[in-house]
C-alpha cells in the first residue's frame, strides 16, 4: 500500500519507460495467432529503491519468464498527478490490455481512467475503491513484523528498539503494532521508539533517523521505508563494535547488512500477479479485493529468500529461552512454530485483549481484529513510545 504523501520533488523526477518484450523460448510458446496479454505497470518510486518498487519489478520480470503469452511494460517515478496521462500512454500508444497501478496514491486516477476505458482491466495496489473493471490487491506483511518482533525483543540488550516509520498510513501503524506485539510476547519490559519520515522513500532522512535512534540507546531497528539506509546504519554501528540488529523490508537486504540483518519481512508479488494474469488470460477475471498474507505464501519471512533467518543468528536465537502462554521454548523454535501456524491460518497477532497507550481496550478478549483494522488503525499499543501523526 502506498500513501498520497509520496515525497518526490517534481524537479528531480526522472521518468523512465522500460519496455520488456523479450520472450523465453519454451516448448509451450504460443504461435502468433494465440492470445496474448499485455500489461502496463505504473510505479511511484524508482525500481532501484531495493524496497517496494524493486519488489514489484522483480515480480513483473519473473512472471514474464513464466508465461510465454505475457508481455509487459513499466514506468517508474510517476507522481500521482501524472498517473492518468501515463495510463493514457500505456493504453493508447503501448496497446496494453491491463494496467497495474502499484500505489494507493493512484487510486482516484485509476477509477477515473476506468471510466474512460470501460473495456480495459485495471488493478490498483493498496486501494479500496473498485468498479466493474477495477480490482484491488495487496500483500500484507504485518505477520512477518510480528515474527521479527519476537526476535528483536529477545536480542535487545537495552530494551529499547527503534522504528523508522515512513508515512502515517494504517498499514504502517499496523506494522509497528505487530512488531511491538512480538516484542512484548518475549520481553514485556522492552519499548519501541518511533521516528516518522513522512515519506515512503527518503534514504537521507532514514539514515538520520536510524542514527538518532542508536544514539538514544536503541540496539534493534525495524523500519518501513523503501531504501537500505537503516540496514546500512545498523551494519556500520555493528562494525564499530556496537551491535545493532535489523530486518530486511519488502526486498532481501542481508547482503547490505550481513552482520546486522537477522531476518525480515519480504513480499513475493509474483504469486499474486500470476493469479491475476492467469484469470485475465482465461477470461475468468473479476474485480475482487485481494488481500494476501503468509497463508497465500505472498508474505515471506527472511533475511533473503533463501534464509528465513540469517544463519549467523540461528544459534544465538536457539540459546535464548522465553516463557510464553504455551510454556517455555527457545526463540528460534517459537518463530518457526508461529510461522507455520500463520501459514495454516491458525494464529493471528491481533487477538484481544489489546489496549492502546491510554489503557483503552481496542480489541476485546478473544476477538481477532485484522480485516476491520486494515485501513482504520490509528492508535499504538501500550509498549510503543510516540504518537500517530494526524
Amino acid at each position: 500500500m502506498k500513501n498520497l504523501v509520496r515525497n518526490v520533488a517534481l524537479g528531480l523526477i526522472i521518468v523512465s519507460l522500460v519496455s520488456c518484450r523479450e520472450k523465453v523460448p519454451t516448448e509451450n510458446t504460443p504461435g502468433k495467432s494465440e492470445k496474448k496479454v499485455k500489461a502496463g505497470f505504473i510505479y511511484d518510486g524508482p525500481v532501484r529503491d531495493w524496497g517496494w518498487t524493486h519488489a514489484h519489478e522483480v515480480a513483473r520480470k519473473k512472471v514474464m519468464k513464466k508465461f510465454p503469452w505475457f508481455e509487459s511494460i513499466s514506468v517508474e517515478n510517476i507522481p500521482a498527478g501524472d498517473a492518468e496521462r501515463f495510463i493514457d500512454r500505456l493504453l493508447l500508444e503501448e496497446k496494453c490490455d491491463v494496467i497495474f497501478t502499484t500505489s494507493l496514491s493512484y487510486m482516484d486516477a485509476t477509477i477515473n481512467a476506468a471510466k474512460k476505458y470501460p473495456n480495459k482491466i485495471f488493478m490498483n495496489c493498496g486501494g479500496y475503491k473498485s468498479a466493474q473493471n477495477v480490482g484491488t490487491y495487496s500483500v500484507d506483511i504485518y505477520q512477518m513484523f510480528y515474527l521479527n518482533g519476537l526476535m528483536g525483543g529477545a536480542l535487545t540488550k537495552s530494551n529499547k528498539l527503534g522504528y523508522v516509520a515512513a508515512c502515517s498510513a494504517a498499514e504502517v501503524v499496523r506494522q509497528i503494532n505487530a512488531f511491538a506485539l512480538g516484542v512484548r510476547e518475549v520481553n514485556p519490559e522492552a519499548k519501541i521508539f518511533v521516528k516518522w519520515l513522512h515519506s515512503w522513500y527518503d534514504p537521507a532522512n532514514a539514515r538520520k533517523a536510524a542514527e538518532s535512534l542508536i544514539v538514544e540507546g536503541c540496539d534493534v531497528l525495524a523500519f518501513t521505508e523503501d531504501s537500505t539506509s537503516t540496514v546500512e546504519v545498523a551494519e556500520e554501528a555493528t562494525a564499530r563494535g556496537r551491535p545493532v540488529y535489523t530486518f530486511s523490508h519488502y526486498s532481501p537486504m542481508q547482503k547490505f547488512g550481513p552482520n546486522s540483518v537477522v531476518s525480515g519481512q519480504l513480499v513475493d508479488w509474483a504469486v499474486m500477479y500470476e493469479y491475476i494474469l492467469s484469470r485475465i488470460y482465461k477470461d475468468t477475471w473479476t474485480n475482487e479485493d485481494l488481500w494476501w498474507t503468509a497463508k497465500e505464501q505472498a508474505a515471506i519471512l527472511g533475511s533473503n529468500f533463501e534464509h528465513p533467518i540469517n544463519p549467523k543468528f540461528v544459534e544465538e536465537l536457539k540459546k535464548i529461552t522465553v516463557s510464553i502462554a504455551e510454556g517455555k521454548t527457545n526463540v528460534y523454535d517459537l518463530v518457526m512454530t508461529r510461522l507455520e501456524q500463520m501459514k495454516k491460518g491458525s494464529f493471528e497477532p491481533f487477538t484481544g485483549p489489546l489496549t492502546d497507550q491510554a489503557g483503552t481496550v481496542r480489541v476485546p478478549s478473544g476477538k481477532v481484529a485484522v480485516r476491520e483494522l486494515r485501513r482504520t488503525m490509528n492508535w499504538f499499543i501500550d509498549n510503543v513510545v510516540g504518537s500517530v501523526p494526524e
